[in-house]
């Protein structure tokens, strides 16, 4: 089964403290669902047309416990604390082994 890669890119941070109580949430009930950290902050060089913003990349043993992860009571509480404050995109992306 392939590993999972749950990749969150911040286009745009709104509210800095929302973001910090959003992430005193999220991060314990992402690593109830078995999401292990990788990457977050801000990318150190960005090529071609990319941008220096902030990024998370996190693991997950499969598709099936990243979807479950951010469908879970706890990391959607974590989504009402964010509300608005970031404009962000998340993306799942299968591993290829």
């Amino acid at each position: 089964m392939a590993k999972t890669y749950w990749i969150s890119v911040y286009h745009k941070i709104n509210d800095e403290h929302a973001l910090g109580e959003y992430g005193k949430l999220a991060a314990p009930a992402i690593v109830a669902g078995g999401g292990r950290m990788l990457a977050r902050g801000l990318a150190a060089h960005a090529y071609e047309k990319g941008i220096k913003q902030r990024v998370v990349i996190i693991e997950f043993d499969s598709m099936e416990k990243a979807v479950a992860t951010h469908d879970s009571p706890g990391y959607q509480a974590a989504l009402k604390v964010l509300g608005n404050a970031v404009e962000r995109d998340m993306r799942f992306v299968e591993g290829l082994a």
